[in-house]
């Protein structure tokens, strides 16, 4: 009976002893955690500018007590300063809280800073500027805490120092220096004063490194102000010599802001060196020393008139250009009623005047109004013999049967496949091209209305191209400045930020306006060709025979899609400033490639009206030059296999080019072709030592393949950042080189060049000259860091509103316009003189 009773109660008095253990247990540990957590708590009341030096263990903790008067019209800063003096402090850091009204701000000394790769540096010494609450009342006293404590059981010494900052709030146009350091961040108050909606807040520093970061922050606590999270909030910009923020009243509710400087931890930022990679994750690394000197001056922005001034003077400027063409017309149009007047009295006329018999010997287009003297810049296409071998006709027209033709059928409808097809069309034309000396009428035997079609197209491909572009285009640089301004990051987008002035969300609106003159010159050009146009409409409906047999064809498309091009270059131009960067460059030299191309094929055009390419073969050309200049943007930076790659393809697009146009089409490249090389090497070369055929055009394409080689090879040597930049000077030495040759070979012919295309050439050549002086002033570049490029940064210099690269812009767009009046009346010379008469080069 006992061995039963025990057994029925032993799983009860196991289960009691064990819970009496646990209870025993808790007791023992609970005992011990009081005994280790109890602390001593010493509350001293403080002063400010006093140090005080003091030790601190996991055993005592020390409490400031701070007050002080703050009034409401009068702010000033309150700034806590710490250094800890024991070694191997890093193990075990001090923890510094500091309790205010409305704020509380904490960190650790020594203050453990990361930079890239989680490379740590520590700062034994530390300082902070205390958030400034505000307060209702005229004068209030405030109370502050500052609590000092760490985890380490041994004694660890410090000094604390709380000091009042008398130059906190920063005064306009007054100077101010300061020391900042990556763990001595500094920032200042700004009041806006009454009538100055916008200010400029100016950071410079005669040091180039240690990297800094200046933000303008609203008037709220915390302040962000260490490298970690200066970022979180308002607008920033890092800098190495100089910053500049322009600020808007209406953006900041208490009409204040504060001005943060910050010291980064590390270069690379702003194009400095980067350290090693940390052999173990958690190293400290030495900083050095890293402090940086620094001043802050603000400066009232310009007012809402200097707009107004800024918008008129830019008006005014292109709209005189359109009140000149205005007048020049007038005097031209009075000028073609005296010649007519005098045509009643023929004997009176020299015989330049009076021409060969049977000709009319005034023409409208030597008479017209100043539009038919300065013709605006129109496409051209690339020589494609292919495509535009279909349509000649065999036997030569002379002037009497043109003039006995009916109106009728001058006007009829004429197709490229209405032409016969007969096979000895191609010998008939080998028979033309391969003459040693050709003339126009040799190169313009399709039917006008024909080609008239073809170069319509070159406008109507351009218009669509130039929509297709710009909408996607502008949603993007919406999207940028968006980002700007929600994120306040100002490293995105290189302005000038010295002379840059906001409008609405626009952080730069006077490089966006500059670009007007492209659009209303271009618009001007459009109009002026129009005119030119009517006028050749109506002495051709009027069987005018120096409009149908003499001067050099004329053919307007290609006109129409310059002036085109001209106003999309300012649409996409002004695009890009509003956000310049590498990113979207490409929106700024698109349309310059396609003014460069429809130049050169103009120039070729002009004497080769029947074997110049077709719309779509120029424009394909075209669309391959922007896709490798978006290759060598993204991919060409250091990467010499895209060099090599780019060079080849440059070097066997530029032998290619330079066959066709010296055999004016009359070659193929198939399987045959090195046969063909191989044979006249030898005829020409070996067996009988020959000179070229065609000397003049084998001038040019020497020079031209020298151009393009050496090119090529600066391209290959050097490797240039800025890959836009050099595809568009290939561009441009290939145009210029080849205007050049036209003038010369134009002279040479024994023609000459009348006073209004001289005038022209004259003014586009100076206004390309200081064009160009203004572009090389280089106000910031995007080959370089954010902080790089605002060391280039200069002042405005015309009305204060407008800086050397609006300048370029107003004397790019005049140059421009003026180039293309030169392409239009640079042969007007030549409207009297019949087409057998004027030779090809």
């Amino acid at each position: 009976m006992v061995l039963r009773s025990c057994c029925k109660f032993g799983p009860v008095l196991v289960w009691f002893r064990l819970g009496y253990v646990v209870l025993l247990w808790l007791c023992v540990t609970h005992l011990r955690c009081a005994r280790a957590e109890t602390k001593t708590v010493v509350q001293k009341d403080a002063e400010f500018d006093v140090t005080y030096n003091d030790t601190v263990t996991s055993d005592n903790q020390t409490i400031y007590a701070f007050n002080h008067t703050v009034s409401r019209n009068k702010t000033e800063g309150v700034r806590v300063t710490v250094d800890v003096l024991s070694e191997g402090a890093e193990s075990s850091p001090i923890l510094f809280v500091v309790r205010q009204k409305q704020a509380v701000l904490s960190f650790q000394v020594p203050l453990i800073l990361r930079g890239l790769y989680q490379r740590k540096y520590p700062y034994a010494h530390v300082g902070r500027t205390l958030c400034q609450p505000p307060t209702r009342s005229l004068t209030e006293t405030q109370y502050f805490f500052v609590d000092v404590s760490t985890l380490s059981s041994l004694g660890t010494h410090y000094q604390l120092r709380i000091s009042r900052v008398d130059s906190f709030t920063l005064h306009t146009d007054k100077k101010f220096s300061f020391t900042a350091s990556p763990s001595q961040p500094q920032y200042f108050k700004y009041v806006f004063p009454d009538g100055v909606d916008t200010v400029i807040v100016k950071v410079n520093s005669e040091m180039t490194f240690p990297c800094s970061v200046m933000s303008i922050q609203d008037i709220q606590c915390p302040v962000y102000d260490l490298d970690n999270n200066v970022a979180f909030i308002g607008m920033y910009q890092t800098m190495t010599k100089t910053a500049a923020i322009t600020v808007q009243r209406k953006d900041f509710p208490s009409n204040s802001f504060y001005v943060v400087v910050v010291v980064k931890t590390e270069d690379e930022a702003c194009g400095g060196p980067l350290r090693f990679y940390p052999l173990r994750p958690d190293e400290l690394i030495d900083a050095g020393n890293r402090s940086k000197t620094l001043d802050v001056v603000v400066s009232p922005a310009i007012s809402s008139d200097v707009y107004v001034m800024g918008m008129l003077f830019c008006l005014g400027i292109f709209l005189s250009f359109y009140l000149l063409t205005f007048l020049v017309a007038c005097v031209e149009n009075k000028r073609m009623h005296r010649r007519r007047e005098g045509l009643l009295n023929p004997t009176d006329m020299s015989p330049a005047e009076t021409g060969k018999p049977g000709v009319n010997p005034v023409s409208p287009y030597e008479y017209g109004s100043f539009v038919d003297n300065a013709s605006t810049l129109s496409s051209e296409a690339i020589t494609d013999s292919i495509a535009s071998d279909a349509n000649y006709g065999y036997m030569e027209r002379s002037l009497e049967s043109v003039a006995g033709r009916s109106r009728q059928e001058s006007l009829s409808s004429i197709e490229e496949d209405d032409y016969d097809t007969l096979a000895d069309i191609d010998s008939d034309k080998n028979i033309v091209r391969t003459k040693k000396y050709l003339c126009v009428s040799d190169l313009a035997r399709k039917d006008k209305r024909v080609l008239s079609k073809k170069y319509q197209i070159y406008f109507w491909n351009i218009a669509t191209i130039g929509v297709f572009y710009a909408l996607p285009v502008i949603q993007l640089v919406i999207t940028y400045q968006t980002v700007v301004n929600v994120t306040g990051n100002q490293d995105i987008c290189y302005y000038n930020f010295l002379c840059a002035h906001p409008l609405g969300n626009l952080s730069a609106f006077n490089n966006i306006l500059s670009n007007l003159g492209y659009v209303m010159l271009g618009l001007l050009f459009l109009l002026i060709v129009l005119q030119r146009d009517v006028i050749h409409s109506r002495a051709l409906d009027r069987n005018d025979l120096n409009a149908l047999e003499c001067g050099i064809p004329k053919h307007f498309g290609l006109f129409y899609a310059m002036g085109t091009a001209l106003m999309m270059e300012g649409l996409l131009s002004a695009c890009y400033h509003v956000c310049p960067n590498y990113t979207n460059f490409q929106f700024d030299t698109s349309f310059m490639y396609m003014i460069a191309g429809l130049c050169v094929l103009k120039l070729y055009q002009k004497r080769h009206p029947d074997i110049n390419a077709s719309a779509y073969t120029a424009y394909a050309c075209l669309a391959a030059v922007i896709f490798f200049s978006v290759l060598g943007v993204v991919f060409g930076k250091g990467n010499m296999v895209f060099w090599i790659v780019f060079s080849v393809l440059h070097i066997l697009a530029t032998m290619l080019l330079s066959t066709q146009l010296y055999y004016m089409g009359r070659w193929r490249l198939d399987s045959g072709i090195l046969r063909r090389i191989v044979y006249v090497i030898y005829t020409d070369c070996i067996r009988q030592c020959s000179g070229p055929m065609y000397i003049d055009r084998m001038v040019l394409l020497v020079m031209g393949n020298i151009v393009n080689w050496s090119l090529a090879a600066y391209g290959l040597l050097k490797t240039p950042n800025d890959f836009a930049s050099y595809l568009l000077a290939i561009a441009i030495c290939n145009l210029l080189l080849y205007f050049a040759f036209y003038i010369i070979m134009k002279l040479r012919s024994g023609e000459r060049i009348q006073c209004m295309a001289m005038v022209c050439i004259l003014f586009t050549a100076v206004v390309w000259g200081f064009a160009l002086f203004f572009f090389f002033q280089g106000l910031s570049t995007w080959q370089k860091t954010p902080a790089e490029s605002r060391e280039h940064n200069r002042d405005c210099i015309v009305l204060s509103f407008f800086d050397d690269h609006d300048i370029w812009h107003f004397l790019s767009s005049i140059a421009m316009f003026g180039s293309f009046l030169v392409l239009l009346t640079m042969d007007d010379d030549l409207n009297n003189v019949q087409r057998d008469k004027i030779f090809v080069f």
